[in-house]
């Protein structure tokens, strides 16, 4: 944008204004469309059509509320022409035999991950306490793919009532309702997500010591390819999937046996982690050894924690465009260069 006059207002007064929310406007948008790429897609389009109608900005509303209007709206028009984005356990059915072939399905818009950490995307420093830990945890992986199984419209009053903790009478404005239609959606999307919610331990935030010892026995687990260690840090009841190959698995036995008959690692030093953070939770790129000896992008982990402590949920995306999506998440296209240290 140029420094040239819209109306009653600059673009530089615009961009003063608006720009301090533009990680929040781009998690809200995640949370709408279950994909990182999309958002920022119509993140861009929120702060397009906010720009041509700053000017008739009334001030009644904060500009960070103006903003979130103008977003759902934006999100929900996109909606009416795209499908769910599920993970592979969202779309029924038992879990997968790791005996089995692995097939993927490259037609299903799978979920995706979200780069960044819970700092970028909370709501600011004067917020409520219980807001800022509600927006945190609304980024996590199991809630976005909850959120998946609700219709737009009440996946939009979700958010704007439970996230963003909006009265009725303002969600109702905002998306062109009754608010008793509001309550209505809301109660069904209640109802609807908690029917939808996957049957494992509630993830656990652990204590930071116990957080870097776990996640350094995980990495020195994968790293030196010890399979019997990796099945150590699971539980029967831990999930592992990885889109968009179609299969999910529940089981540290299962788990193992699936990592046995198909990594392509072969021994200690085949695989190498690299720390970063994906929808506020722990997270590691690893780099597989290819046939010249050279480590690249190979997928993007996001664990879970489960009530126990050991791991509960593993989600490993894979996609055509590895360098690029290690890229969103700070990792290089090599692991060479590695720092020290973990999540």
């Amino acid at each position: 944008m140029s420094t040239t006059t819209t109306g009653t207002a600059s673009d530089t007064e615009f961009l003063d204004a608006a720009e301090p929310f533009r990680r929040e406007i781009l998690a809200h948008c995640y949370r709408m469309m279950g994909s990182h790429h999309d958002a920022e897609d119509l993140m861009q389009e929120t702060y397009l059509r906010a720009w041509r109608g700053y000017d008739k900005f009334d001030r009644r509303a904060s500009v960070r509320t103006w903003l979130h209007k103008i977003a759902t709206n934006t999100c929900l028009t996109a909606l009416q022409s795209r499908q769910r984005r599920p993970l592979p356990s969202g779309i029924g059915g038992d879990a997968f035999d790791p005996t089995d072939d692995l097939l993927q399905d490259h037609e299903v818009p799978w979920l995706e991950p979200f780069a960044g950490t819970v700092d970028e995307i909370s709501p600011g420093a004067d917020a409520d306490p219980a807001f800022v830990v509600g927006a945190r945890e609304s980024i996590r992986l199991a809630f976005i793919a909850a959120l998946q199984h609700l219709p737009e419209r009440q996946r939009a009053v979700l958010i704007l009532r439970d996230v963003l903790q909006w009265r009725a009478a303002e969600v109702a404005d905002t998306i062109g309702v009754t608010t008793a239609t509001v309550n209505s959606l809301l109660q069904r999307a209640r109802q609807q997500l908690k029917d939808a919610a996957p049957q494992e331990d509630s993830p656990r935030e652990l204590e930071d010591d116990a957080k870097r010892e776990l996640l350094a026995r995980y990495v020195s687990a994968f790293e030196r390819y010890d399979v019997d260690a990796i099945v150590e840090l699971f539980t029967d009841k831990s999930i592992w999937e990885m889109p968009p190959f179609t299969g999910w698995y529940e089981g540290a036995e299962q788990i193992g046996t699936l990592i046995r008959r198909n990594c392509p690692a072969e021994k200690d030093g085949d695989q190498i982690m690299l720390p970063t953070v994906a929808n506020g939770q722990p997270a590691f790129g690893l780099y597989m050894r290819e046939a010249d000896g050279v480590h690249r992008p190979f997928h993007l982990q996001v664990l879970d924690f489960d009530s126990s402590g050991a791991v509960g949920h593993v989600v490993a995306f894979f996609s055509d465009t590895m360098t690029d999506d290690f890229a969103r998440f700070g990792l290089p296209a090599t692991p060479y260069d590695r720092q020290s240290g973990t999540v």
